[in-house]
């Protein structure tokens, strides 16, 4: 006999009990860990920097997790740190963000980096999601990767001491020595 996998639906999710450490890929509930002091403490200052370049330029929003993000009627994700340009305005909503954001950010943590580097990369490509920067805090680098053809392909890695630039951010400068700290 065969066995049918059970999807959920983005319906499903959003009438779910309000526990929002729960993320839908491809239509399964995947239960997020709570992050470390280490990860809250990275995406802080990541987030600190971001926010404040994009702010003082006028370029748009920058939100963190937990904020869903609503992709297919299957897939709702909670980037750690994301950013809509007001190009892009039109997605946002008062209850989550209705489509693909500019930016996505994901601190990689062992519960998380399968999905991270994996299924989430390609559903990001997928989406048109422009830039997406993977965070490794155990080898200090953040991996920068930019959409060609529906796919995310790395651009660059940058490592502790290094200045991160964004294509996507033109004059943005990221001071990784601070991030990782």
């Amino acid at each position: 006999m065969t066995q049918h996998k059970l999807k959920f639906t983005v319906n499903d999710y959003m009438t779910a009990p309000p526990d929002k450490r729960f993320q839908l890929l491809d239509g399964e509930m995947i239960l997020v860990p709570s992050p470390t002091n280490r990860h809250q403490t990275t995406l802080r200052e990541l987030a600190l920097q971001v926010h404040q370049f994009v702010s003082r330029n006028g370029l748009g929003q920058v939100w963190f997790a937990p904020l869903d993000v609503v992709l297919s009627g299957y897939d709702v994700v909670q980037p750690d740190l994301l950013y809509v340009s007001n190009e892009r305005s039109s997605i946002i909503t008062d209850a989550n963000i209705q489509g693909a954001p500019d930016l996505v950010v994901e601190v990689l943590s062992p519960g998380t980096a399968e999905y991270d580097r994996g299924y989430k990369r390609t559903l990001y490509g997928l989406s048109g999601i422009q830039e997406y920067w993977l965070v490794d805090l155990e080898a200090s680098t953040v991996e920068v990767l930019t959409a060609r053809n529906q796919e995310l392909v790395t651009e660059t890695t940058y490592g502790r001491g290094d200045t991160l630039r964004s294509a996507l951010l033109p004059g943005l400068s990221v001071d990784l020595e601070q991030i990782f700290g």
